[in-house]
C-alpha cells in the first residue's frame, strides 16, 4: 500500500446563499476594506490515505465526502490527492 494525502475543500453551491460568507464580507467592508467581495466560507478537510493506487485513494476519499463530508445537494467539493503523506509522524 502507498500513502496519499487528500485535501478536500467543501464549499455551499454558488446558487445557495452563503450567510456566514456575506456576514464576514460586511464585517471587511466595515473595516474599510471594500475591496474584498464575494467571501465564501467553506471548510478544509486534510487526511492520510492508505491504498494501492492514486485512483483508488481518491476513490476511497470520494466515498466519504458522499456519506458524511458534505451534503452533495447543498455542497460543491473539490478534492486534490498527493502522493506521500504531508502531515507529522507521531
Amino acid at each position: 500500500m502507498k500513502h496519499f494525502t487528500a485535501h478536500v475543500t467543501v464549499t455551499l453551491r454558488r446558487a445557495i446563499l452563503d450567510v456566514q460568507g456575506k456576514t464576514v464580507e460586511h464585517a471587511l467592508h466595515s473595516l474599510h476594506m471594500p475591496g474584498l467581495q464575494h467571501v465564501r466560507i467553506g471548510k478544509h478537510v486534510e487526511m492520510s490515505v492508505q491504498a494501492a493506487d492514486a485512483d483508488h485513494a481518491r476513490e476511497l476519499v470520494e466515498r466519504a465526502c458522499q456519506q458524511l463530508l458534505a451534503n452533495p445537494v447543498m455542497e460543491d467539493v473539490a478534492i486534490t490527492i498527493t502522493e506521500g503523506f504531508e502531515g507529522d509522524h507521531v
